[in-house]
């Protein structure tokens, strides 16, 4: 079982020589099943994961190792914080892409995502193939 701030070890045995390896993702969701589903799913693309089942530990530890993470994937829909109060706290402290997620398909709660920064906004359930592409927004 993974817990805060744990990396994912799981490594897919095919390389992708046009993915670049290796890019750390900090996964944002106070759902352990769907943040334990994320992880394998980025892990398998290749990613480094650390997980965060709240935006206030995501966020402490983003303040405590900034140049650590290349990309944030955050739920919208949190106990402790939202996604968007999350997203807006990163885009005026830091400089790094944040990707929201949500079973939330509504055009407003996307076009709010795109509005206060956000790279990209995936819906749950989220597929293998649009993980696969995250670096994208790093680049």
């Amino acid at each position: 079982m993974q817990s805060e701030g744990e990396d994912c070890k799981i490594v897919s045995s095919e390389p992708k020589p046009e993915f670049p390896d290796g890019l750390h993702v900090l996964a944002v969701d106070d759902d352990i099943v769907c943040l334990k589903l994320l992880c394998a799913m980025l892990t398998k693309c290749r990613y480094k994961v650390t997980m965060a089942k709240k935006a206030a530990e995501a966020l402490k530890m983003l303040r405590e190792k900034k140049d650590e993470f290349d990309i944030v994937i955050t739920e919208v829909h949190m106990v402790d914080m939202d996604g968007f109060e999350l997203l807006e706290i990163i885009g005026r402290e830091m400089d790094i892409p944040v990707i929201m997620i949500s079973a939330n398909d509504d055009k407003n709660m996307v076009m709010k995502g795109i509005k206060y920064g956000a790279r990209d906004y995936l819906i749950k359930p989220v597929r293998l193939a649009v993980v696969s592409n995250i670096w994208r927004h790093v680049f």
